[in-house]
């Protein structure tokens, strides 16, 4: 018997201007750049478990910042960036957006999902403190 392998290939959503992320978009890979002003997403207001999303820096020093919000959630992070620190991770602090600064570089990447109550991610930056919470 043959091997079959199936949804080899992913789903990928260039952003360049504000988004709202609906909960059909779990699993999508959202490559992210602030060509035309800053950009906005906003992940689903409604938790579900096992909702995934995975966000990756399409340019080096985009022209604008982009925020990726959770509304009124809290997202628990864990970042490693170039400086070789965790400065920016969020354990025990309550964060509710993360920002990719105009000083990020292409390949950044943000990884984030939730168990239906908090949203969890991991942030790697080739850049010190390129990408920060608020």
């Amino acid at each position: 018997m043959g091997r079959v392998f199936f949804n080899t290939r992913k789903n990928i959503h260039a952003l360049d201007d504000d988004y709202t992320v609906l909960a059909s978009d779990s699993g999508k890979i959202f490559t992210l750049s602030a060509s035309s002003g800053t950009v906005a997403v906003t992940l689903p207001t409604t938790l579900a478990e096992g909702m995934f999303f995975k966000f990756v820096v399409l340019e080096d020093t985009p022209s604008n910042a982009i925020t990726i919000a959770a509304g009124s959630a809290i997202i628990d992070l864990v970042q490693k960036d170039a400086g070789g620190d965790a400065a920016n991770s969020t354990a025990g602090t309550a964060v509710s957006n993360i920002v990719v600064g105009t000083s990020s570089t292409q390949g950044d990447v943000i990884n984030l999902f939730t168990d239906g109550t908090t949203w969890y991610g991991e942030v790697l930056s080739g850049i010190n403190n390129a990408i920060t919470t608020s």
